[in-house]
């Protein structure tokens, strides 16, 4: 068999596969379940693995000061220009955001983009871009507790403090889905030791209750400057 037609079967088994994964979410009467199956099933399971790659070769260039702050999570964290610098220079930050992830990803790879780095504290933002895939604001929550359990495992000193899904004007239709996600995690941090919540949701929004747009970029989706200096405001009572 050549390549070609082995590359042509691969697809096929993998659509009808991301189809039946569907149809069992349409089964249970959850059409946005269903498309997240359905977005999850045609993801490369190493789809971040240059960018991961990437950060261990700059490790091997230079590497970070161990017992700092890591920020791990997507674009949020990956976009935030000078983030090492920002909270003055008693606080060593190693960053370590990578594309569009999600928290599960953050999950993945954090035996290569927490642990190498002995962090006192780690500062995550993830769970956007679950949501946004159809995940469930249960299965988010999932992500995160097998995220702080993997870095229990091997750091079990390790502050770790979740910084909570932003609303963004391009997702407004998720605001409930954020909300019920950001409550979940806050609940399960308060039950929880040497864990931390941070708030960044309410400071985002209006008085109407909506997300402020003077926030954002233009794609009504990422940060600004005005948006990380707000970020950078309220995450700085937290780096102790």
């Amino acid at each position: 068999m050549n390549a070609v037609l082995r590359a042509a079967r691969t697809r096929s088994v993998l659509l009808r596969n991301t189809l039946f994964a569907a149809a069992l979410g349409l089964l249970s009467g959850s059409w946005a379940h269903a498309q997240g199956v359905a977005t999850a099933a045609l993801v490369a399971p190493g789809r971040w693995e240059s960018s991961i790659a990437a950060f261990e070769q700059a490790d091997r260039l230079k590497a970070p000061a161990q017992g700092g702050v890591v920020f791990v999570g997507s674009s949020s964290i990956r976009m935030w220009d000078d983030l090492e610098q920002q909270f003055g220079e008693g606080v060593v930050i190693t960053k370590r955001g990578f594309g569009g992830s999600r928290l599960e990803d953050c999950k993945q790879y954090l035996s290569r983009i927490v642990v190498p780095y002995r962090p006192r504290m780690v500062v995550v933002y993830a769970g956007d871009n679950d949501l946004a895939e159809g995940h469930t604001p249960q299965e988010v929550l999932a992500s995160f507790r097998g995220f702080v359990e993997g870095v229990r495992a091997q750091l079990p000193d390790t502050r770790i403090a979740f910084v909570s899904i932003k609303p963004s004007p391009s997702r407004a239709s998720l605001l409930g889905s954020i909300r019920h996600t950001n409550a979940l995690i806050s609940a399960y941090v308060a039950s929880g030791s040497n864990l931390d919540f941070i708030d960044i949701f309410t400071p985002m929004l209006a008085a109407d209750g909506n997300p402020r747009g003077d926030l954002f970029r233009a794609d009504a989706l990422h940060l600004n400057d005005s948006g990380y200096t707000l970020w950078k405001t309220v995450i700085a009572g937290h780096l102790r």
